[in-house]
């Protein structure tokens, strides 16, 4: 009697591990497609971010230079020039995005520090010199 329960016993183990393989089989497949649809969103999401920077650059040119038109009385060329100014920046900020221009430096940007900050404090070669 102790032999068959032994053999049954062994039975249902290796039937276990059998359908314990299959499930980690199923659940390492599964935590990969689900990885894949993750990445797959988040490109889905850096396309539309870039995508409508880039339009609503171009339709901010066109409403700014229609304005112009509209209260100066400059005919088509305000349009025209700011519909085209609208989509320079929207190309300059989907390459910033997209990491292919750098942006620039705090220090370029207008109201930034008059010049380089002396890191050490002494002043410039100059100002020592003429002590």
């Amino acid at each position: 009697m102790t032999d068959n329960r032994q053999e049954s016993l062994e039975e249902r183990r290796k039937r276990l591990d059998s359908e314990l393989a299959a499930r980690r089989a199923t659940d390492t497949r599964e935590a990969a497609d689900e990885n894949r649809a993750i990445e797959s969103r988040k490109g889905y999401a850096v396309a539309v971010k870039l995508s409508s920077e880039f339009i609503a650059a171009i339709i901010v040119g066109a409403l700014l230079g229609y304005l112009l038109d509209h209260f100066a009385g400059t005919g088509p060329w305000g349009m025209i020039i700011l519909l085209l100014l609208g989509f320079c920046a929207g190309v300059l900020n989907v390459m910033r995005a997209a990491g292919m221009v750098a942006a620039p430096h705090p220090a370029d940007r207008v109201g930034g520090s008059d010049g380089p900050a002396d890191p050490i404090g002494k002043g410039s070669r100059n100002d020592r010199d003429d002590a």
